[in-house]
């Protein structure tokens, strides 16, 4: 028979202990916050693919060791996230050396074409980027940023106060 004991033991085993792994990682996210699955920051990235990896990796284990070592790594990985986001915070150059500075790609109404390059932007998205923000002119584009989080922010209207780039850097 195809689905003997075995085959149970194992759909069994991996529901079980995914299960028991994502409530884990629930409580490990209302206990931090949610700001744990942002994507604020390279380092939150990298946590929401670690988290994944983890859990995919507790639902295949067949030793309570390995498992208990997979629940560790998670919470390991909430303790790491809390503290490099306390540093950040206090320093700015831990600050520099976790976050990526926003870059213009427009500015203006004129696209920096060198800023295009550096950050290998397809001019192509750029513009579906102008369109998503219901950009009817380029002159009605005061920035376009290139965001820490890899996101396009454009900015629009008659006038942008300034405080809104301050940390924004030329290509």
């Amino acid at each position: 028979m195809f689905f003997d004991d075995k085959w149970l033991d194992i759909a069994a085993r991996g529901s079980i202990l995914t299960a028991l792994a994502l409530v884990w990682i629930v409580l490990l996210i209302r206990i931090v916050g949610l700001r744990s699955l942002s994507k604020m920051t390279n380092f939150d990235f990298v946590m929401t693919v670690a988290l994944g990896s983890l859990l995919a990796s507790a639902s295949q284990v067949t030793e309570w060791g390995a498992y208990v070592q997979i629940l560790v790594g998670v919470a390991m990985l909430f303790i790491v996230q809390v503290a490099a986001a306390l540093l950040r915070r206090q320093s700015e150059t831990i600050e520099a050396a976790i976050q990526n500075c926003p870059v213009y790609l427009m500015r203006d109404g004129v696209i920096d074409e060198e800023a295009l390059a550096k950050t290998r932007v397809a001019h192509s998205d750029l513009i579906a980027k102008l369109r998503e923000a219901n950009v009817m002119h380029f002159d009605e584009v005061r920035a376009v940023v290139l965001e820490a989080t890899g996101d396009v922010s454009v900015l629009h209207g008659k006038a942008l106060d300034e405080r809104l780039t301050q940390d924004v850097e030329e290509a």
